[in-house]
């Protein structure tokens, strides 16, 4: 009986969702080489390429120290990444990524080959346990040595399909326990993935009539609710210094799961290096997401991402606040320093820490002095409140800064 009632509500859900006929003009960004290579002709000629294929592919877990690169570049290489999104692939979903969006009214030739080529795969997985997410890399920095920073420069994030998927998920998300409110099969079924009780909400990706995308919900009442897109990538770090594994799901001092929104086209992360050859990677993407990321997925869609990426060489290289332990980001307006903790408090006090610390060691201002202007001129965001470790963000006005920015330049 419970099983027919989910199905009943599976059914019911994707009966509000078709992919919409404004798709038709949007270009599929296509895997353009089948292993990581130089381009030598087309679009993104002079970049270094990486595609996501099972040989270049992580499910679930992040590189450590025993990866190995999937290619080596050298410092000032521009890398494009073909990523692809764990949405519309997982288990509860039923692993058959052809499937699930043919059920959503997507034409086959806008599934990703690599998508359905993955969840065919042999690659075992536990739901339960392992990450959700498909990490692409990862790739080695010529020179990189740890103590070293890498500075990736975020030129342009494009979505590769017209559509994403946002989720909530039992047990996850900001309110466990009260969403989903579709029950669950005390054994799920990956035959019978409505038996999960999960919640995903298939997300057509549409033009307004400033020629902009915009993400579109389509509601029982026929309206749609719509709203702007700004492609950021949710997975960029590099290698932990340890040989154990490293799930995807919880952000640390190498990056990783980070989810903070404002690491779109323009922006710039900086990482420590800690191990040999740096060991980059990319993953998640994300078409936009709101501050805490509340019900546990994004707008997510698998992205092509175009970054730049150059080594900081310790003793030798300017390093924005003098050292980087953790990362660091910036855009044209802010200096964004995180904090990460499981509990939302402590992340809130390492996020000040970090960024009295930046002011601090940056621009020489006193503590005390660096704390009040906080206070009284710095927003601290929620980045997610969904990865096991959550996460606050402060955002440093550069403006404020201006008159020490014209001494460093003197």
């Amino acid at each position: 009986m419970l099983k027919k009632s989910l199905l009943a509500i599976a059914v019911c859900g994707s009966m509000f969702f078709n992919i919409s006929a404004h798709a038709e003009d949007f270009k599929v960004l296509k895997q353009i080489s089948d292993k990581p290579t130089l381009l030598k002709s087309g679009d993104y000629k002079g970049n270094y390429y990486v595609p996501s294929t099972l040989s270049t592919i992580t499910w679930g877990y992040l590189p450590n120290k025993l990866s190995k690169p999937v290619l080596t570049v050298p410092s000032g290489s521009t890398v494009t990444f073909d990523t692809v999104s764990h949405e519309g692939l997982l288990e509860d979903q039923g692993r058959d990524a052809e499937k699930y969006f043919t059920s959503k009214g997507v034409k086959p030739e806008y599934i990703l080959d690599e998508a359905k080529i993955i969840t065919k795969s042999n690659i075992k997985r536990d739901f339960f346990k392992d990450g959700p997410h498909v990490v692409t890399g990862p790739v080695a920095i010529q020179g990189a040595m740890p103590g070293d920073v890498l500075k990736v420069e975020v030129l342009k994030v494009e979505p590769r399909v017209p559509y994403g998927v946002i989720s909530n998920r039992h047990g996850k998300g900001a309110l466990p326990g009260e969403y989903p409110k579709t029950p669950a099969s005390e054994n799920p079924d990956v035959n019978h993935p409505e038996t999960f009780g999960n919640v995903s909400v298939f997300t057509p990706i549409e033009k307004n009539d400033k020629g902009e995308y915009e993400g579109v919900i389509k509601t029982e009442n026929g309206k749609s609710i719509r709203f702007s897109l700004f492609p950021f990538m949710g997975i960029m770090g590099v290698a932990a210094n340890t040989a154990e594994p490293i799930n995807s799901i919880p952000p640390s001092f190498f990056g990783g799961n980070i989810d903070i929104n404002e690491l779109g086209a323009g922006a710039t992360a900086y990482y420590p290096v800690l191990v040999p050859g740096a060991l980059f990677y990319i993953g998640d993407s994300h078409f936009v997401q709101g501050d805490g990321e509340v019900a546990l997925t994004a707008l997510e869609g698998s992205a092509r991402a175009t970054l730049k990426i150059t080594l900081l060489k310790a003793g030798k290289d300017k390093i924005p606040g003098k050292e980087i332990k953790q990362p660091l980001a910036e855009n044209a307006e802010f200096w964004i320093t995180p904090g990460l903790d499981p509990d939302l408090d402590e992340a809130m006090k390492k996020s000040t820490r970090e960024a009295i610390a930046f002011l601090k060691n940056e621009f020489g201002i006193d503590e005390a002095l660096a704390y009040a202007y906080l206070s009284a001129a710095t927003d601290f965001q929620v980045s997610q409140v969904v990865d096991r470790t959550k996460g606050i963000h402060a955002m440093i006005r550069k403006a404020d800064f201006r008159e020490f920015v014209e001494d460093q330049e003197d």
